[in-house]
């Protein structure tokens, strides 16, 4: 059962197949409101496309899923709207000319225009004005990321930034909507060891806060749910997570699951 909060995330047999193979294939999950999923594998294993299709933003091939208690593929829509995007190159990628106050002011207005009721249209300016800053504030103390230590504070260009604030600011920004589901790509991308902790602390704290999150990264922590999406390379027995949940990802096809793979997955499917 869900919370009110965070969306449950299960797959049985989900697969994706682009013109020159599977993407991926054979995925199972079951993962409770508020869980840590940790999309692991190598680059080019179709992890981003997984993470893209449990998102509602790529159409499966096979198998179904459900996230949130909205079935896929049917509900793509609906899924989309309370799962957020965190970093995910190509996709929801950063502005580098943009700054951090001017990242976060523009999601805030989207986040208004296209989520909030006539009536709260309708309330005085500053009041508006009043409401948006308080759902930056909390996302970004949710993010662990204080604009006040960054060089130019707010006004610090996203090219400025070191690889674990940048991360922080995704994160703040997909947060802003208060969804139900962050999905974030290549988490451990270009970190040392000791900004991979933090980043893994701050989408544990995600968590613990109630929103379900999926993490792609090179190699999970030991305490969340895993997804392995070269499974049936690396050899290991169906059902083996990290945390001992019966969670699998694996290709048993052996067909391209390379990063040409994965790009042509995006041309076949399309994404929203």
């Amino acid at each position: 059962m869900d919370s009110p909060h965070g969306a449950s995330v299960t797959a049985e047999d989900f697969g994706l197949k682009g013109p020159r193979g599977w993407a991926f294939r054979g995925i199972g999950i079951d993962a409770g409101p508020g869980s840590l999923v940790a999309i692991e594998g190598p680059s080019g294993s179709g992890r981003t496309c997984l993470l893209l299709a449990l998102t509602g933003r790529m159409r499966p091939t096979e198998g179904h899923a459900k996230i949130g208690g909205l079935r896929l593929p049917r509900k793509m829509a609906a899924v989309r709207r309370i799962a957020a995007l965190g970093p995910v190159p190509g996709v929801s990628e950063l502005d580098p000319a943009f700054t951090v106050a001017e990242h976060l002011r523009e999601r805030a207005l989207l986040q208004r225009r296209f989520d909030s009721s006539l009536r709260a249209l309708l309330r005085p300016r500053a009041e508006r004005a009043a409401t948006a800053q308080e759902r930056i504030d909390a996302a970004l103390d949710a993010a662990g990321l204080d604009p006040a230590t960054l060089p130019k504070a707010e006004r610090t260009s996203v090219r400025d930034l070191e690889r674990l604030e940048a991360l922080r600011l995704s994160i703040a920004l997909a947060l802003i909507g208060g969804p139900r589901l962050l999905a974030v790509d290549d988490t451990d991308l270009k970190l040392s060891d000791a900004e991979r902790t933090e980043a893994w602390e701050l989408l544990r704290s995600v968590a613990d806060s109630g929103t379900t999150v999926l993490a792609v990264c090179s190699q999970a922590p030991e305490d969340a749910i895993t997804l392995r999406t070269d499974a049936a390379a690396e050899g290991k027995p169906a059902g083996e997570d990290a945390a001992g949940q019966g969670t699998t990802g694996e290709n048993p096809t052996g067909e391209n699951t390379t990063e040409e793979g994965t790009a042509d997955a995006f041309a076949e499917t399309g994404r929203a």
